[in-house]
């Protein structure tokens, strides 16, 4: 694509190029040897055997970038050099059916979209890549709480009510000052 062109055309006929390039991206991932989809985190690779296939008859390799699926005796399947670099010990292949190899690839930098599996394949657009949307209940106790926090300090500030920082500095202050009644706070300048 060539986006110095992209950028000149009307909002129509970028709908137009997106709707080509579409149909053009899809019947190249469509003739090759295998499906993909990816996460932010992840890739998953499913590549079709003959039915009928053992884990003994294959031949895979999953390296840090390389990664090779055959069968013994016979051309591989799929064969080169990786897009990025992945966690090889957190990545794995099995055997479903006897006709299909499932292969999880864990990205090593899970901030970045794939343009391909192997260097040499048709690249996808990653700008035009719209992710699942994650719902609060996918995210870990952790993450959770601070989206939560963030999500409420951000309704307050927007109805001009504390936070909950200033709520906690709030009631931390009334606490201290109903311990210590004997102090004159009446000058205090309190932020």
């Amino acid at each position: 694509m060539d986006d110095d062109n992209y950028d000149s055309l009307s909002p129509e006929d970028r709908k137009i190029r997106d709707a080509q390039d579409r149909v053009r991206e899809n019947e190249e991932q469509a003739s090759l040897p295998y499906k993909w989809t990816q996460e932010l985190g992840e890739v998953d690779v499913t590549v079709p055997v003959p039915k009928g296939t053992r884990g003994k008859d294959l031949t895979i390799s999953i390296q840090r970038k390389k990664l090779s699926v055959g069968l013994k005796g016979k051309d591989k399947i799929l064969d080169g050099e990786l897009c990025r670099e992945i966690k090889i010990e957190d990545s794995t292949w099995t055997l479903e059916d006897n006709q299909l190899v499932l292969i999880h690839l864990e990205k090593l930098n899970k901030q970045q979209w794939w343009e391909n599996v192997l260097t040499h394949h048709p690249k996808i657009d990653t700008r035009k890549i719209e992710p699942a949307d994650s719902k609060l209940s996918d995210l870990d106790g952790e993450t959770r709480g601070m989206v939560e926090k963030m999500m409420f300090d951000n309704q307050q500030k927007q109805m001009g009510k504390p936070t909950s920082d200033e709520i906690k500095k709030q009631e931390a202050l009334a606490k201290f000052m109903a311990a210590h009644p004997e102090m004159d706070f009446s000058n205090a300048k309190i932020s």
